[in-house]
């Protein structure tokens, strides 16, 4: 691991909290904001946890993301709702709307809250989690930057656009949360830090052709001049590709369309983020005994990691259970960061004003990153 560096997760926890306390959020959504990237750095989802920092303060610098505002909720029913954000932090604005939702099912059974004029909110699987620990079904979904390209395009025209579930059970629930893209653009990045070619079948460039240039077809997200990441399944129908971009339209339909906001190839254009999201919470009561549809689903994914393994196989996993033995694991020995990522870290709290040796150690002085945006 000669390219990361190991943190507990209380000190990546008081950089978090106090680096976004100095963006200019309150205390509490700067708890909120941090506990939504490091469950993502948790259960080893790199591309979603602390190397994000610097990209959200880029955003609230250019003026995608504003500081102190507050959600209006411009229409609503008893089981349903539309948010706007007002262009507020993504993670403010689902847990706000996430926790509308959850209150929403416990007195009526089921809810959508649906939210536009957002921004990136990090890990669909975090608000998921929230409804799952009160003992609900949540499902969440976002669009994103346009950096999906339809089957047979060469143009980005939807995003990542992840789809997430989670469903009680025991001795852990099922978690799911994926992007309905075959790698998220939080992948390429972490593939540019480590300069790694991509893998075939990941990415088209402008021409659109497959490319494993990372920083190539990332340059060609950000300048939307064609190119970028391919759907699940790939290229073509025969090996699926219209699956994965039908599913990347389902939460296009629950976040942008259903809240009347920014498609993805809208979202992010002049000054403007306009990112959409949409959560569903459904109390399990409402189709008999909550206690008993739990065991039953507990014995189900029981069936399925004792079921005959492929030969060469020892192990069948349940959609939640690598990132909670993941999340065990952390907790217990750290974090690995990526040295880049350290490196964005200590050239922004060079700038914030805060102290690097005491959040990051003395190593942190004398890594070689990329060039930095705050020089």
């Amino acid at each position: 691991m000669s390219n990361y560096m190991n943190y507990s997760y209380d000190s990546l926890k008081k950089f978090c909290d106090d680096a976004f306390e100095k963006f200019g959020f309150t205390t509490e959504e700067a708890k909120i904001i941090t506990d939504v990237l490091l469950l993502a750095d948790l259960y080893g989802i790199e591309s979603h946890g602390t190397q994000r920092l610097v990209r959200y303060h880029k955003d609230i610098a250019k003026g995608l993301i504003k500081v102190g505002v507050k959600p209006e909720v411009v229409f609503e029913t008893p089981v349903s709702a539309v948010i706007d954000a007002q262009d507020g932090m993504g993670q403010v604005m689902g847990y706000a709307a996430m926790k509308m939702a959850i209150e929403k099912a416990k007195k009526s059974g089921i809810a959508i809250v649906t939210v536009r004029n957002s921004t990136h909110y990090g890990i669909a699987g975090y608000y998921t989690k929230m409804a799952c620990d009160e003992g609900l079904i949540g499902l969440s979904t976002t669009n994103t930057t346009a950096i999906m390209v339809p089957t047979y395009g060469r143009k980005a025209m939807l995003g990542s656009n992840p789809i997430a579930i989670s469903f009680p059970a025991d001795p852990y629930p099922f978690l799911f949360d994926a992007s309905t893209t075959v790698v998220t653009r939080g992948k390429l990045e972490v593939y540019n830090k480590l300069d790694k070619p991509l893998h075939d079948g990941w990415a088209i460039d402008s021409t659109g052709n497959e490319s494993t240039d990372a920083a190539k077809v990332l340059k060609c997200i950000a300048n939307k001049e064609g190119g970028g990441i391919l759907p699940l399944g790939g290229s073509r129908e025969d090996s699926g590709s219209h699956k994965g971009y039908g599913w990347g339209m389902v939460a296009e339909l629950f976040s942008s369309i259903l809240s009347l906001g920014m498609t993805s190839e809208k979202t992010n254009v002049g000054g403007k983020g306009g990112i959409c999201h949409g959560f569903m919470v459904i109390d399990p009561k409402i189709f008999g005994d909550a206690e008993a549809i739990k065991q039953h689903l507990s014995a189900y994914l029981e069936e399925l990691r004792n079921s005959p393994k492929a030969e060469g196989q020892d192990r069948i996993y349940t959609h939640g259970e690598k990132e909670i033995a993941a999340m065990a694991d952390r907790m217990k020995n750290g974090i690995n960061i990526n040295k880049n990522t350290v490196a964005e870290m200590r050239d922004l709290a060079q700038f914030l004003g805060m102290d690097v040796v005491a959040y990051l150690g003395e190593e942190a002085l004398t890594i070689q990153g990329k060039e930095s945006i705050y020089k």
